[in-house]
């Protein structure tokens, strides 16, 4: 690698569950780039297929009996899915790491919080059980934890689920990754937590210049805290640029119908929340043409019949729409 190679190179990954209903397509010929201390917002409904894109990028997910994965992920240069699983498990902790959503099913409920770090720390790094301890202590102090000492030799279950996450933050951390993957970090927490969570990894990235996938469901999660977005839909890409484009004006109806569910604080009293009508399409059948389609105000025949592709259009913006938003009124309303 050199300084100004990406991190990260997504390429044409497909990831595919064969199933007793047929094969669920779940990542779909998706493709990204993520460059050092570049964070990226990875956003979607439940089921759009990102968490499952970010196991297929740790090397979680591989080909097997009921799995095919296609396409190529390189880390740092690094073909992770052309490496014996040996010493792809040597890439998890220094190269790459994840922050899972729950934490107490990423914690085993009978080992000490301080053991979660050490564990870590002596396997990759070749440290002292002393100097695991030590610097397991400071793990838990930068991610705010109150009482690093304390903490560590308590069980994960006499802790909140806001400090259980940040032992799982801490672990993550541990050896330093270069890439980190946060898979729905504050989805068991309350608001207020969250925000801290949130806050708490974005500095934490810029501090140690490293690069993150910010997976979310919450659009307002990632505002503010991400320099790219990438929107995606039934296991497909529908619209990726920088953040502040497109929460300025969306292209993709589905980014935009996502935007416009985001409760303000400027609505009066009793307002009623927009939704959007319908569900997303089975996986194991999903549509011919456009996935989103069914639940589109604009789609046409054409939507129904044909999958768009992404299309690189203005200020660098890949969409994949045949009638974006940004079209006149006049344009793609009936069916």
């Amino acid at each position: 690698m050199t300084a100004t190679d990406p991190l990260l190179v997504v390429e044409d990954v497909r990831t595919v569950f064969h199933t007793a209903r047929g094969d669920v397509r779940a990542v779909d010929g998706v493709s990204l780039t993520l460059a050092p201390g570049e964070i990226l917002g990875l956003v979607g409904e439940s089921g759009s297929g990102k968490s499952v894109l970010g196991r297929t990028v740790m090397g979680l997910v591989a080909s097997g009996p009921i799995t095919t994965v296609s396409g190529r992920v390189r880390i740092g240069g690094q073909d992770v899915h052309a490496l014996h699983p040996r010493h792809r498990r040597r890439l998890w902790g220094p190269e790459v790491a994840m922050v899972f959503q729950d934490p107490m099913t990423s914690l085993n409920p009978v080992k000490r919080v301080g053991t979660h770090l050490t564990e870590t720390l002596r396997r990759h790094l070749r440290c002292s059980r002393a100097e695991a301890a030590d610097r397991a202590v400071d793990l838990l102090r930068q991610v705010g934890i109150p009482e690093p000492a304390r903490r560590a030799r308590q069980y994960p279950h006499e802790l909140s689920g806001g400090m259980r996450q940040r032992v799982v933050i801490a672990a993550a951390l541990a050896c330093d990754p270069r890439l980190l993957i946060a898979d729905e970090p504050t989805t068991a927490l309350d608001v207020t937590v969250q925000q801290q969570i949130l806050d708490l990894l974005a500095s934490l990235v810029r501090d140690r210049t490293m690069a993150m996938i910010l997976v979310s469901h919450d659009l307002g999660a990632v505002v503010g805290r991400t320099d790219r977005i990438q929107v995606m839909y039934a296991g497909r890409t529908v619209e990726s640029g920088a953040t502040r484009d497109v929460f300025g004006a969306a292209q993709h109806p589905y980014t935009d119908a996502l935007l416009g569910s985001i409760p303000r604080l400027s609505d009066p009293p009793h307002t009623v929340l927009r939704s959007i009508e319908g569900s997303p399409p089975d996986m194991a059948r999903p549509p011919s043409g456009c996935r989103f389609a069914p639940r589109c105000p604009r789609a046409t025949d054409r939507c129904i019949d044909d999958l768009p592709e992404l299309v690189l259009g203005a200020d660098d913006r890949l969409v994949a729409c045949h009638h974006p938003v940004h079209e006149s009124s006049g344009a793609g309303h009936g069916r």
